[in-house]
C-alpha cells in the first residue's frame, strides 16, 4: 500500500518558527556535515552519530496501521521524512550526551530545526520524557492528521517495551533449568566471564545459554577455579 502523503504545513509551520544554530545554543558544541540518516530520530556526520533531541521517532522495524486497519512500514516512513529533511550541509548543535554515547543535539538544514519539522510533519513524536521542546507541534500535527497521525501508531517507546518484553520472555523459556543445588550464572559478555550470585543486581534479568559455553556453577570456588569472576553488583 501506498505510504500516508505528508501535507507541506507542517514543514512549513517549521520553517517560519525556525532558530539559527548560531542562536540555538552560543557556546555549545556544533557538528557540521552531509549526514547519513540512520533512522527518524538518529543521523550521522561523518564518525559521529548524533540522537535528534526531544523527538522519538518509530523504530525501522515498527508498522502502524492506516485509517482502513492496513499495515504499512511507518518506521521506514519516518527515516524516509529525515533523509528528505537533512539534505546538504547539515549543522547539528549538541545539548547532550545519552547513555549509549551518542551526542543529542538539535539539528539544521536549510534554514530549518530538523528536529521541529520531523515532528511538525508527523513523522516524530515530542519525546516529552525528555523534552518540552516540541510539544507544540505534536499538537498541530495531531490536530490536522499530519503523517503517522492519520492512522494508528504505538508510541515506540511503548514498542521497545513490548519488544524487550517478548525477548525476555523468549529466552526465559529457552534456559536450561540449573542442576540441583547450582545456582550461580556463568555469563559471557563484552565484559568477559562473569559469574552472578543468587540476590545479586543483574541475577534475574541473566539467562544461561549453554551452547555460547555460560553454564552453572554450585559455588563460587568452582566458578573461579574454572576462570571465571564475580559481576560487579
Amino acid at each position: 500500500m501506498a505510504f500516508p502523503s505528508v501535507k507541506t504545513g507542517g514543514l512549513e509551520a517549521a520553517q517560519s518558527s525556525h532558530v539559527a544554530p548560531s542562536a540555538a545554543q552560543s557556546g555549545a558544541p556544533k557538528f557540521t556535515g552531509t549526514a547519513r540518516i540512520v533512522d527518524g530520530d538518529t543521523l550521522a556526520l561523518d564518525d559521529i552519530k548524533i540522537r535528534l533531541h526531544g523527538i522519538d521517532a518509530p523504530e525501522i522495524a515498527q508498522t502502524c496501521s492506516d485509517m482502513h486497519g492496513a499495515i504499512w512500514t511507518c518506521g521506514q516512513w519516518s527515516k524516509a521524512a529525515l533523509e528528505r529533511l537533512a539534505t546538504g550541509l547539515v549543522t547539528c548543535v549538541q545539548k547532550d550526551i545519552d547513555r549509549y554515547g551518542r551526542i543529542v543535539g538539535t539539528c539544521f538544514a536549510q534554514g530549518v530545526d530538523v528536529n521541529a519539522a520531523m515532528v511538525a510533519k508527523g513523522a516524530a513524536f515530542a519525546y516529552v520524557q525528555y523534552s518540552r521542546d516540541y510539544i507544540s507541534q505534536e499538537t498541530q500535527a495531531r490536530r490536522m492528521a499530519f503523517g503517522m497521525w492519520r492512522s494508528g501508531v504505538q508510541a515506540p517507546s511503548e514498542y521497545r517495551s513490548d519488544k524487550r518484553a517478548t525477548t525476555q520472555a523468549r529466552q526465559a523459556a529457552a534456559e536450561i533449568p540449573s542442576p540441583v543445588g547450582c545456582t550461580i550464572k556463568g555469563n559471557i559478555s563484552k565484559s568477559g566471564h562473569l559469574y552472578h550470585l543468587p540476590g545479586s543486581r543483574w541475577y534475574d534479568g541473566t539467562r544461561i545459554n549453554e551452547a555460547q559455553g555460560e553454564q552453572w556453577f554450585c559455588s563460587e570456588n568452582e566458578a573461579k577455579a574454572a576462570g571465571w569472576r564475580a559481576a560487579l553488583s
